[in-house]
C-alpha cells in the first residue's frame, strides 16, 4: 500500500503523541510539519524526518504532496484549519474538542459532506484497548440497556494556564479540555442516545491558583499566573432520549483531598468500570459477581497505546475510504452537549436540546 503521507500542523505537547505514532506505523511518513515558531518547526521536523517546515497551515495544505493532516492547535483554531484542509482535499484527524460552538461544529459537518473526505475527531479514550473490549461486551447485550453513567475527573491543583485558560483560545475550562474525554465516552459507551436534556452548574472560585506552593503541575507553554477567563470546576446532569442519564463532575481547582477519576455505567443485565481500573459486575444463578478480566492493562487508561491505535484507525481509514469510530458526526453532537452545559450554568437553568 502507498504509504500515506502526513501533514502534523502544531507542535505543542500534544503532538508529540500524534508524532510517535505515525513514526511506528509503516503505513504513514510524517512529510511535513507547521507551526507558527520556525525554529520550533524545522526542530520537530528534523526528529521525525520529515521534509518540509511550514510558519502557515494554508501553505501547507495546500500542497499537493501532503494527503492527510493532523491538527494540534489551539481550539479556536480546529474549525478554520479543518475547513481549510478539508477543501484542500485532505483528510483531517483533528484533537478534542472538534471545536468551540456549534456553529463551528455544523461547519465542519457541512464541508466534510461536501469535500468527500474523512474527519477524525482525536476523542483518544475510545481507541483504550480495555474500552473497545468493554464496547464488545456492551454490543452483545452483557449489560442490557445502559441507563445509567457517572464519571469524574477532578484536579485539584492542575489548571495548565495559558491558552488553556484564556476561554477566547480553549472555549472554556476544565469541562472543554478533560471534561469532553468522559462524557464522550460515557455516551460512546451507552450506544450514543440523543441528548435531550441539560441541567448545570460551573464555578469561579478559586481561578489558577498560582499562590499554592510544594505542589508542582503540567504548565502550558504560555503560563501566565495573571491570566484566567475560565471555569474552576463544572458539573452536569445529562439526560438521554431513551432515558438514560449521566451526572458528571470535572475541575481544574478544587479543595480535594487528592486528584481522583473514575467512569462507571450500570445496565439492566450488568455494569462496569473503566476508570481508576477496569472491572465487570453481573449476576449469575442468583449471585452478584465481580468480575475481573484478565487484560495486558488492569489499570485504566493508557495513554500511549490508546494514541497508537487511533493514529493507526485514522491511517487506515483513509487508506480504505473507512469511516472512522469517532467521526464528525459525533464531534458535532458532543458540541451540542458541551455548549448546552455553558449555557445551562449560565443561564442558572435547564436546556432543552
Amino acid at each position: 500500500m502507498k504509504q500515506i503521507r502526513i501533514g502534523v500542523i502544531g507542535t505543542g505537547s500534544i503532538s508529540e503523541m500524534h508524532l510517535n505514532a505515525y513514526s511506528r506505523n509503516p503505513d504513514a511518513a510524517i512529510a511535513a510539519i507547521c507551526d507558527v515558531n520556525e525554529t520550533r518547526a524545522r526542530q520537530v521536523a528534523e526528529k521525525y524526518g520529515a521534509d518540509k517546515t511550514y510558519t502557515d497551515y494554508r501553505e501547507l495544505v495546500a500542497d499537493p504532496d501532503i494527503d492527510a493532516v493532523s491538527i494540534c492547535t489551539w481550539n479556536n483554531t480546529h474549525a478554520p484549519i479543518s475547513i481549510a484542509a478539508l477543501r484542500a482535499g485532505k483528510h483531517v484527524l483533528v484533537e478534542k474538542p472538534l471545536c468551540r460552538t456549534v456553529e463551528e461544529a455544523l461547519e465542519v459537518e457541512r464541508t466534510v459532506r461536501a469535500s468527500g473526505k474523512l474527519l477524525q475527531v482525536g476523542v483518544v479514550r475510545r481507541y483504550d484497548n480495555n474500552v473497545q473490549m468493554i464496547r464488545e461486551f456492551a454490543d452483545n447485550g452483557e449489560f442490557g440497556d445502559l441507563y445509567y453513567a457517572k464519571a469524574s475527573m477532578i484536579r485539584r491543583h492542575g489548571n495548565p494556564g495559558g491558552w488553556f485558560a484564556d476561554v477566547e483560545r480553549s472555549g472554556g475550562g476544565p469541562l472543554i479540555d478533560i471534561g469532553v474525554h468522559v462524557i464522550d465516552l460515557c455516551w460512546y459507551l451507552m450506544g450514543r442516545p440523543k441528548a435531550v436534556t441539560v441541567s448545570a452548574n460551573t464555578y469561579k472560585k478559586l481561578g489558577n491558583r498560582a499562590n499554592i506552593q510544594h505542589l508542582s503541575h503540567y504548565k502550558a507553554a504560555d503560563y501566565d499566573a495573571a491570566k484566567n477567563t475560565v471555569e474552576d470546576m463544572a458539573n452536569a446532569i445529562i439526560r438521554f432520549e431513551n432515558g438514560a442519564s449521566l451526572m458528571v463532575d470535572v475541575s481544574y481547582s478544587l479543595h480535594a483531598k487528592q486528584d481522583e477519576g473514575y467512569v462507571k455505567l450500570y445496565g439492566e443485565k450488568g455494569g462496569f468500570e473503566i476508570d481508576p481500573a477496569i472491572a465487570i459486575v453481573t449476576e449469575k444463578h442468583n449471585t452478584i459477581l465481580n468480575i475481573q478480566p484478565q487484560t495486558d492493562n488492569q489499570a485504566g487508561f493508557q495513554f500511549d497505546s490508546a494514541f497508537q491505535n487511533e493514529i493507526d484507525h485514522f491511517v487506515d481509514c483513509v487508506a480504505k475510504g473507512a469511516k472512522p469510530i469517532s467521526p464528525v458526526e459525533d464531534g458535532v453532537e458532543m458540541m451540542k452537549i458541551l455548549c448546552a452545559i455553558y449555557e445551562s450554568a449560565a443561564k442558572g437553568g435547564e436546556i432543552r436540546l
